[in-house]
């Protein structure tokens, strides 16, 4: 499934305009943690976190995700949102937890198929 459908079928906001949103994603993966996102996240997987800080970029664009969810309204910091541009990560936000919005992306992707 596209980036962009994802985005419209669970109403994502995006920060990032004008990035491309025609990844294919395979999966989603949920987590705080940099050092586990850098260890077990997949190429194409969307990234579910409530980091807001520009490590997260970097950690996407090492592991080739297809972009980045924050979650619970969250915003992503000034410096973040600079670094997702230059850097071409697509970055949204929903108001839905982590544990909801797995599911619903659990749910459009297959990941279980």
């Amino acid at each position: 499934m596209k980036l962009k459908e994802i985005i419209d079928k669970l109403g994502l906001k995006v920060f990032t305009p004008g990035i491309s949103l025609d990844a294919d994603v395979t999966a989603g993966y949920s987590s705080d943690l940099l050092s586990d996102v850098m260890a077990n996240s997949k190429k194409g997987q969307i990234w579910i976190t409530l980091q807001i800080h520009q490590n997260i970029i970097a950690v996407a664009k090492l592991k080739e995700l297809a972009g980045i969810v924050l979650v619970n309204g969250r915003k992503p910091e000034e410096a973040t949102l600079e670094k997702a541009k230059e850097e071409q990560v697509p970055l949204m936000s929903t108001t839905d937890t982590t544990f909801n919005i797995s599911g619903k992306i659990y749910q459009l992707t297959g990941a279980d198929k």
